[in-house]
């Protein structure tokens, strides 16, 4: 372990005074901080195994040096950032970028860090060294039915590394669609890739899940065969009670209403899941809150308010995981900002009171309404979400313990500076 209890100790010691003060003075004005607190400290967010390393573009990729070139490297990194803010427990693994060799050995690592493992994630949009068939017109659309079949294998094989995890849920995201008209016939595109999810979802074991993920565009700029919320809710209720769909909020099209899509999901009961990151203009991959803080905000206050309606525990019910990469930052100092800024916006929707919003509401009180959701997403509860690390044994100032122990260059001095992590 690079970090350990005492480090933690030494660096909150430091900072319990000034931390006390702004806990004291946000806590006082709140009506419940204590139930917010406790909700907070239950909460977790996946981190993905490709998130590691450096992300990249078309263009180029740079290493900062350090990366995981190892599934149990990565785990051990995951392990890291679970000790620094005590909401990364677990781990969404990505096959074959991550192909457990030992999966006992694998889930015992991970037991000593105290993470479990998330959804499982499944590739059929790369061909793979030694691939039979390719995927360069599809996988489970593509008009051969061997190239499905083998899409569909590579599914059920993902299930199998997850059942030796212990994971209980499978995310499919498929690139499959068209990049110029005439290219493909949009009806059979639908009917093959819905019948290939049907093979999978009967492999699923009883108390599993399967998340279809929807992409409005990229790799393909024509069509996709699961491009919207609307597609990915039409296949799900087609295959079943397990099938959900799963929102990546870099997947829209730009100024699409997310909240609302969140909303609608949750009332039909297939909201299964999120992919959380930021985007400016698509899928750009960026920290979580960095471009639309206030957007996260209204996502987890419709959350809340759906989840709070259908008797949902917010921490179990459904996916939590990020999918943010990019190349200009430490990936673990990414990670770490993506982790807080979800649970700051988790906070704030907490705080809104649903009751007084509800009236205002059903009066057509629209300013009204207005100034309890910014009153809520205005009030700064870092400290709150700082004593919930605290009393979780975790440090009050994650990013700052990680550069004042110099983490990235012990690492590097571990592994070398050429080390690559697998992944895009």
């Amino acid at each position: 372990m690079i970090l350990n209890k005492a480090q933690i100790d030494a660096h909150n010691e430091k900072r319990l005074a000034q931390h006390k003060r702004a806990f004291d003075f946000v806590s006082g004005e709140l009506p419940d901080a204590e139930a917010i607190i406790r909700k907070l400290v239950d909460f977790q967010v996946a981190i993905p195994s490709w998130a590691l390393g450096s992300g990249g573009t078309r263009f180029g990729r740079f290493s900062g040096g350090g990366e995981p070139s190892t599934l149990e490297e990565k785990i051990e990194d995951i392990g890291l950032l679970h000790q620094l803010n005590r909401s990364s427990g677990a781990v969404s693994l990505h096959i074959p970028w991550d192909i457990p060799k030992d999966a006992q050995a694998i889930k015992n690592l991970a037991t000593d860090f105290d993470l479990k493992f998330d959804a499982m994630n499944s590739n059929t949009f790369q061909d793979q060294k030694d691939q039979k068939l390719s995927y360069k017109f599809g996988s489970m659309q593509h008009v051969d039915k061997a190239v499905r079949q083998q899409a569909i294998d590579h599914n059920i094989e993902v299930i199998k590394y997850g059942e030796e995890l212990g994971s209980n849920s499978l995310t499919v995201w498929l690139s499959d669609g068209s990049c110029f008209p005439g290219q493909l016939n949009f009806r059979n595109a639908f009917n093959n890739t819905l019948e290939s999810l049907q093979a999978v979802y009967a492999a699923l074991p009883e108390d599993w899940k399967v998340f279809v993920e929807y992409k409005a565009f990229e790799p393909n700029f024509y069509s996709t065969t699961v491009g919207d919320w609307g597609q990915s809710l039409l296949y799900a209720s087609k295959l079943g009670d397990k099938a959900y769909t799963l929102v990546d909020l870099g997947h829209h099209l730009p100024n699409a209403n997310i909240e609302q899509i969140v909303a609608l999901l949750l009332n039909e009961k297939k909201l299964g899941g999120f992919h959380f990151n930021d985007s400016k203009y698509g899928d750009d991959d960026l920290t979580v809150g960095s471009i639309k803080p206030y957007q996260l905000f209204l996502i987890f206050k419709e959350l809340v308010e759906g989840m709070d309606a259908r008797g949902m525990n917010h921490a179990t019910d459904l996916g939590w995981m990020i999918d943010a990469s990019h190349n200009v930052k430490d990936p673990l100092e990414d990670l770490l900002q993506s982790v807080e800024a979800i649970m700051l916006a988790y906070a704030q929707a907490l705080l809104v009171d649903s009751k007084v919003l509800s009236d205002a509401q059903l009066n057509n009180d629209v300013a009204g309404a207005q100034e309890i959701l910014q009153s809520a997403y205005r009030t700064d509860l870092r400290s709150l979400v700082a004593e919930a690390r605290l009393r979780s044994g975790a440090a009050l100032q994650p990013l700052q313990l990680f550069r004042e122990e110099k983490i990235r260059q012990q690492l590097i001095g571990k592994r070398g500076t050429n080390s690559i992590a697998t992944g895009l």
